[in-house]
């Protein structure tokens, strides 16, 4: 389904498209968890196993408290931003900032002092076992002050549907949080190890001061621009009620608590794992060492593995919520729906190929990035997951910024227990072991996504466009054929595992892409409204002849959504 987009409608140059956002923070993204990979490269080798050890008891606390101060502001912020800018009320959008900047001020002060002296309780009450991790503590307490304050100020430029900040700040807020862990560790490792673990805890504090300034500057140019196009002195929109300061409250609150209980259970789940898992592992005839080791390949190998898969449809996720708001605002069904396809479609466009490397290189991708074979099954049916996460945090997404933030976070209770039920029954099944709560792990999200597609049908009428849907499992049907026999060729010729694994990858790309194009699963007005790379892609397949019968594309720059 395709709605005309009227060309007379006000562009704004404010914000970009969704798409344009959502490949700003994929880059981002990339960049961020690079940069972080090669930081525990070196700081392992500072502080050691037993200094990390140190580090990973203070660490829980600090994301703890950082979580409750945050509760979920900035969705909240740029869902009731985005809906002030919609409906040109630019100072209602700019007291929603100030209010809730106040607001974060409180709480980021309260929640630091409150980390800050009980600290030693912690210890005392031996909710953290060591007592040398006091001053890791102790060292991120004023941490979770600027981390609250930058939360805040990027749901404000996301409401405004600029990314680049966001973008711009994660990169700056862990190239110092890299350089200060590891400067400050190498310095403070000589007066003890408890002591180089509070240094590398210091780098959470300079990530945050350091990417807060960065959104200073981004602020000051959102300020001149609100200058240039509608004047100084900006008032109150003629004939528009002014909420009180407790209303405005009330609705981030209302909006931001949902969001936060949804990403409260996250480490809830995991650590219902932790209880459950290892257990039925036990009584599926496996060791205590046994169960240990597998339950590591499931949470710290495959896990990582589809978070990393997903990072794109995690970007959109931030992306779709203020542009779905906005749409709300100006009564815009035609836009909430085609924004909503256009997202599920970029999603299963994304993730598709994903699982298809990961399901059928699973053993490879193990041995070479982990060096551990062991984990291929587990690896291999997680890769399931990235298909039904995808969806579910573009549908969570979508949600949101209907202003709907309490459904997802039903959805995950009840695909939570699922995972429970699920978790308790397969793990324990000798034939599946591990596999049984890859395959609970991905019926979680499965479970969730599906329950989020009911009511985004039931508020806006989409359902997912099953012939897409067909075209794109054909293309990746394709693509699976062609990794397999990538790889296990040149194996036999090179037996290099390196060689065929990236090989297979880059192959496989190739293949599911033409195939995409020859099942007419892409289309010139698809690839037009790709940022970026979009215009390339056009004028390469122009050159080879597989555009050139089509009309010429349009997309609409504000939605990302072809015309």
């Amino acid at each position: 389904m395709v709605f005309q987009i009227s060309s007379q409608e006000k562009k704004s140059s404010r914000g970009e498209s969704f798409l344009k956002g959502t490949f700003i923070l994929t880059i981002a993204g990339f960049v961020v968890k690079v940069i972080g990979s090669l930081n525990w490269i070196f700081v392992s080798r500072i502080l050691g196993g037993e200094g990390i050890g140190l580090y990973q008891m203070a660490f829980p606390i600090y994301f703890l408290a950082m979580s409750v101060s945050q509760a979920g502001v900035p969705v909240a912020i740029s869902i009731i931003t985005a809906e002030r800018v919609a409906l040109d009320d630019i100072y209602g959008a700019k007291r929603v900032f100030r209010i809730s900047m106040t607001l974060m001020l409180a709480t980021g002060l309260a929640f630091s002092v409150l980390t800050y002296f009980g600290a030693g309780w912690l210890i005392d009450w031996q909710f953290i076992r060591d007592p040398r991790a006091y001053y890791s503590v102790v060292v991120l307490a004023p941490a979770i002050f600027f981390v609250t304050l930058l939360a805040s100020s990027r749901g404000y430029l996301q409401g405004w549907q600029r990314m680049t900040p966001t973008a711009m700040s994660q990169i700056v807020e862990q190239i110092f949080r890299v350089i200060t862990m590891i400067l400050f560790a190498s310095l403070l490792m000589p007066w003890g190890i408890e002591f180089g673990a509070a240094g590398a805890s210091l780098g959470a504090l300079a990530g945050a001061v350091t990417g807060l300034i960065v959104l200073v500057y981004y602020h000051w140019r959102l300020d001149r621009d609100i200058e240039r196009d509608y004047g100084k002195h900006l008032k109150p929109l003629p004939g528009t009620e002014q909420q009180s300061t407790f209303v405005i409250m009330k609705r981030i609150f209302k909006l931001a608590l949902p969001v936060s209980a949804a990403s409260l259970m996250l480490p809830v789940v995991s650590n219902l794992d932790l209880l459950i898992v290892p257990q039925r592992l036990e009584a599926a005839g496996y060791s205590v060492n046994q169960a240990t080791e597998l339950f590591g390949y499931l949470n710290g190998m495959a896990v990582p593995l589809v978070n990393l898969s997903t990072i794109l449809t995690a970007s959109m996720a931030v992306s779709i919520v203020p542009a779905i708001s906005e749409a709300m605002a100006l009564k815009r069904p035609d836009r909430v729906y085609s924004q909503t396809a256009a997202s599920v479609r970029i999603s299963n466009f994304v993730c598709f190929p994903a699982f298809v490397i990961v399901f059928i290189l699973a053993t490879p991708i193990s041995s070479l990035i982990y060096n551990a074979p062991g984990a291929g099954p587990a690896v291999m049916i997680s890769a399931v997951s990235i298909v039904l996460l995808g969806l579910h945090q573009v549908s969570t997404a979508v949600l949101q910024g209907m202003g709907h933030p309490t459904i997802p976070m039903v959805n995950m209770i009840l695909a939570a227990a699922a995972k429970v039920v699920l978790n308790w029954n397969l793990t324990a099944i000798p034939a599946l072991g591990i596999m049984g709560s890859a395959w609970a792990t991905a019926a979680d999200m499965g479970v969730a996504a599906v329950i989020n597609l009911f009511f985004i049908y039931r508020f806006t009428g989409y359902h997912i466009e099953i012939g897409q849907l067909l075209k794109t499992i054909a293309a990746a049907i394709f693509m699976a054929i062609a990794v397999k026999g990538f790889y296990d060729g040149t194996m036999l010729l090179w037996g290099i595992g390196a060689i065929s694994t990236f090989g297979a990858v880059f192959f496989g790309i190739v293949i599911y892409l033409a195939a995409l194009v020859a099942v007419g699963g892409m289309h010139e007005a698809d690839m037009a409204s790709i940022p970026m790379i979009g215009k390339f892609g056009i004028r390469l397949m122009r050159r080879i002849g597989v555009f050139k019968d089509e009309p010429e594309a349009h997309s609409d720059e504000k939605d990302g959504i072809s015309k």
